[in-house]
């Protein structure tokens, strides 16, 4: 083995057992007994069950989606097990009127905000889960109007929800949670829109956490980095065998989402074996990642 090689080797091995120890969390889950949480696209999937793990801990949760009649069971549900409070927002986070909207009524039925979780995906136009995994490259369908859409969608929302919640947020100490993926960290074929969304989190929410703790604001900010997870969408659209085997399940990822958002970890990598090795690996020798992107099937 060349010296580089070794080098690269033993600092990949030292960032492996730095990233174990930064994620020992020592989460309480007392910590979240009547706080008040705002969560995006809880309709299904991710969202929905951190609601249910936000309302078993006894929190008070205000969720939002775009199918109403899906909300309302969302909520009724969460009532049952233990939620102290539960409301809805129906909306579309790609218009701003709806993102003003909840953030409006979060603060008219709190008073105040302690966690802003962004989780919602999707597009008004065509199906967002069968386009991620249509194995399209960009060149063969530069779909310039989707593109405009997604991103509004899954970047400019985030921040403008973010930049609603601000104020409220700094009265409380609060947290904003950011849900992003592992694309958002190493850029594969065909997954050139989603990417871009992804990376944008990154880049946004990184500088507004650097801003904020120049300005002395104590609100943190969880960048949370997702794998594979068995959402209804990967289930319908993928498959895959050997995919589908490395994807976790969402009650176990929801509840790593939440304990990265109250013990305040600068980002949550999860699965942990199948996300942090391989952003780490790009940042410390890009040029192999991208060679190892290459030749992924």
């Amino acid at each position: 083995m060349s010296r580089r090689a070794c080098v690269g080797l033993a600092a990949l091995l030292g960032a492996v057992a730095v990233g174990i120890y930064w994620n020992y969390d020592g989460f309480d889950p007392e910590s979240l007994r009547g706080a008040t949480v705002v969560i995006t696209g809880c309709s299904t999937g991710i969202g929905e069950e951190m609601a249910y793990q936000y309302a078993r801990l006894g929190a008070k949760i205000l969720i939002t989606a775009r199918r109403e009649n899906r909300l309302k069971e969302v909520v009724a549900k969460a009532k049952s097990l233990g939620a102290q409070e539960a409301h809805y927002v129906a909306g579309d986070m790609g218009k701003a009127e709806d993102c003003e909207r909840t953030i409006q009524t979060a603060k008219e039925k709190f008073g105040q905000l302690d966690y802003l979780v962004l989780n919602h995906i999707g597009s008004k136009l065509p199906n967002t889960m069968e386009k991620l995994l249509s194995g399209t490259h960009w060149d063969q369908d530069p779909d310039m109007d989707y593109l405009v859409d997604f991103l509004n969608v899954n970047l400019v929302s985030y921040v403008r929800l973010a930049s609603l919640a601000l104020p409220l947020l700094k009265e409380s100490s609060g947290h904003i949670v950011v849900i992003s993926s592992i694309f958002g960290k190493v850029p594969l074929p065909t997954v050139s829109y989603y990417s871009a969304a992804k990376f944008g989190l990154d880049g946004f929410f990184s500088s507004l956490r650097v801003e904020l703790m120049k300005a002395q604001q104590d609100v943190s900010v969880t960048l949370v980095v997702l794998g594979v997870v068995k959402t209804q969408g990967v289930l319908a659209y993928q498959k895959n065998e050997a995919f589908l085997k490395a994807a976790v399940p969402v009650n176990e990822t929801a509840l790593a989402i939440i304990q990265g958002g109250a013990t305040r970890a600068r980002e949550v990598y999860h699965p942990f074996r199948s996300t942090w090795p391989f952003a780490t690996l790009r940042a410390l020798w890009p040029g192999l990642m991208d060679n190892i992107a290459v030749n992924v099937d």
